[in-house]
């Protein structure tokens, strides 16, 4: 039985595995600005890059103003269907398996208490994520879905 949600704002450091997460009611730009806010603040005077995808709540004109006002953060957007680029939906994916899926949470509050305990557990031995694909791998994984793509469209177009 669900006893309501949460929406988990998480932030990935690439060189460390370390998480900073932030559970939010809503999921809107104004909640993504203040999370993102104290995700660089640790960071502040480094050129920081974040990975995101493509939802609404990163591009709002909030966080449009804000960003000009910090030129050394850069967002990096991931292409639509391809945020397995992103490794902190690898962390997204861990933390549902090892945490919350089949979980059972009397309320909502329970639930952020889990999700902050994991995260602080996390964090006790964090290690980065290594990519064991080399880039030709990829790339040839790549052209063989557009080829694949290719013959269903091209196909398609016979029936039509």
């Amino acid at each position: 039985m669900r006893h309501g949600t949460t929406n988990l704002f998480a932030a990935l450091t690439v060189d460390t595995g370390e998480v900073y997460g932030e559970c939010k009611p809503t999921r809107n730009g104004v909640d993504f600005l203040a999370f993102l806010k104290q995700a660089v603040k640790p960071h502040q005077g480094k050129d920081i890059h974040v990975v995101l995808d493509n939802l609404s709540t990163h591009t709002t004109p909030e966080v449009q103003a804000w960003l000009e006002k910090n030129p050394r953060v850069k967002f990096h957007f991931t292409p639509k269907g391809s945020s397995w680029i992103n490794q902190i939906e690898n962390w997204f994916s861990i933390i549902t398996r090892q945490a919350i899926r089949r979980g059972t949470f009397s309320s909502v509050k329970v639930l952020i208490s889990r999700i902050r305990d994991y995260i602080q557990h996390w964090n006790t031995n964090p290690k980065p994520f290594t990519w064991t694909a080399t880039t030709d791998e990829i790339l040839a994984k790549v052209r063989l879905v557009q080829t694949n793509i290719k013959k269903l469209v091209d196909n398609n177009a016979k029936g039509s």
